[in-house]
This record gives structure tokens, sequence and C-alpha cells, in this order.
């Protein structure tokens, strides 16, 4: 069993069907023997960026993630810690949160973002 977060795009290239989203990110997604976790930060970020016409995206975003089996990783107090300490690899704190929330609680964080991938988090890349 593996415990997996999702980056935002891998979140959204999973809900659209979207080919960027490669057959083995895929795979891991739907077994349902993984944990698949989507952050509050994802959420929020979409919500933004569908706000000021960046991004189309359902607007029911906590119902979908329930009914795709996900769980809904909220953001503590701690996590902003985190965040806050994070080297300087990353200017948008949306990332930043993701990568601190998937060290504090021991997840793989599912990513397209070499910057992400600076940081000493396990990732999986989502587009493999």
């Amino acid at each position: 069993m593996r415990r997996l977060l999702l980056d935002t795009h891998a979140l959204l290239w999973w809900l659209a069907g979207d080919s960027r989203l490669g057959p083995q990110a895929a795979a891991v997604i739907a077994d349902p023997h993984n944990e698949i976790y989507v952050s509050a930060a994802s959420t929020w970020e979409i919500s933004i960026k569908v706000a000021i016409g960046k991004l189309q995206a359902p607007d029911n975003m906590s119902s979908i993630i329930e009914e795709e089996g996900f769980s809904a990783l909220p953001i503590s107090p701690y996590h902003g810690d985190q965040a806050g300490q994070l080297p300087d690899h990353h200017k948008d704190p949306f990332d930043r949160m993701l990568v601190a929330q998937a060290q504090a609680e021991g997840l793989i964080l599912m990513t397209q973002d070499q910057a992400v991938m600076q940081y000493p988090v396990r990732t999986m890349a989502a587009d493999k």
C-alpha cells in the first residue's frame, strides 16, 4: 500500500482524463489499495485560479474528492510552520504547503514540478 498526496496538476489531470498523467501514475491512483490524499491547499489554489479566469474546473471539488474515494488533507498550524521553514527552492506557496504536508504526514508527493523535487520529500513522477 502506498500513501500519496496529489499535486494540484496531478489531481486535475486525473479528473480530466488528461494524457499528461502517465499510465503508471494513473494506475497508482486507481489502485484501491493505495491511499490518495488531496490537500486543502489544492482546492484553495483551484478555486482562486477559477475565480480569476486562469483555470476551468468543477466548483464542487470537495464532493468530487469524496466521490473519487480520496482523503481530504486539512492544513494544520504545524503544516504552516513547516512550509515557512522550507528552503527557497520554490516561490509558489501552494506547492510549498504540499511539500510540508507530504513531509509531515509521511506521504509520497505525486508531481511533475521539478522545483518541488528539489526538496527532501519523497516524490513520484506524475507523467510516468
